[in-house]
């Protein structure tokens, strides 16, 4: 009988284990940290191999050993020996007009569009949408155009106003998304409060728009301190070349001087690193945020 009983008696399966939500098998978590180790190193290997050879004597310059003789004779003839002072000096005050101003214009035209309703609002969407469309290669003839009839031609000016032409459209289409994000019951609290429009702009939207204006501020930057097609056409002798124009200076016909402009490169990257130190922790935020309207 106990027989019968044990044999009627099915076994129960083993329960199945199951792996919690989000995570993940060994092999998986291998292969993902091996695919973000090999795509960091191809990141950060031309950045260092400049640094590096920027530290070579100019005779080892094009060899392939890492590190050979270190030295910072490059650094020291290119500050001594060539205006490269003075083309950063261009370039800064190219970048920072740029900046400031693109910021001011493009959160500006954003809040506008945003908040506001006016004949020829759509119009004015699509020409900052398609002036996007554009290459350098077809505008950089009516630009110059515009600026030699305008006698901005090899002056900081020219470029500063060329340069807002690119970053303005595509942050005031930005901003626009980013203040949509933001309640139109702030401005209705400011108007009750005796605020102008502008007034309601600068007090109490400007200040709750950070993220936005910081990725306004890094992309105007980036756009006038690493340009090079404009700064090359329009900018002319060793005393108005920005830094765009002055590292062509070391490529000629017969070869390159691998050692100053390697030293030049490591020395232009140090302001972009500072300015994107500054806004990394609001570039995130911005841009998602500037993504939810259109």
């Amino acid at each position: 009988m106990t027989t019968a009983v044990g044999t009627s008696r099915r076994a129960k399966p083993a329960p199945v284990k199951h792996r919690p939500r989000g995570t993940r098998s060994p092999l998986a978590s291998f292969g993902l940290h091996a695919t973000l180790i090999t795509a960091s190193v191809i990141a950060v290997f031309p950045v260092l191999w400049v640094l590096l050879t920027s530290l070579k004597p100019a005779q080892y310059a094009t060899t392939t050993d890492f590190v050979k003789e270190t030295t910072l004779e490059n650094y020291t003839k290119l500050l001594a020996d060539t205006p490269f002072l003075t083309w950063f000096g261009n370039s800064l005050l190219v970048a920072g007009l740029t900046t400031v101003l693109g910021v001011f214009v493009a959160s500006t035209t954003g809040y506008a569009v945003s908040r506001f309703r006016f004949p020829g609002k759509r119009g004015l969407m699509w020409t900052l949408l398609i002036t996007q469309m554009f290459p350098v290669a077809v505008l950089i003839v009516p630009i110059y155009n515009i600026m030699s009839s305008m006698g901005l031609l090899n002056e900081p000016a020219g470029l500063v106003i060329t340069y807002l032409t690119i970053a303005v459209p595509f942050c005031a289409w930005m901003m626009k998304g980013f203040f949509d994000t933001i309640p139109t019951e702030i401005d209705e609290s400011g108007q009750v409060d005796g605020l102008t429009p502008f007034g309601t702009f600068w007090r109490l939207i400007l200040p709750l728009a950070k993220p936005g204006i910081a990725v306004t501020a890094f992309y105007s930057f980036i756009t006038a301190w690493g340009e090079v097609a404009y700064a090359s056409a329009f900018m002319i002798g060793d005393e108005n070349l920005t830094l765009a124009g002055g590292l062509q200076k070391f490529v000629n016909q017969y070869g390159a001087q691998w050692g100053p402009m390697t030293a030049a490169s490591v020395l232009i990257a140090v302001p972009a690193a500072i300015v994107f130190l500054f806004a990394q922790r609001h570039l995130v935020t911005g841009m998602s945020a500037g993504a939810v309207k259109g």
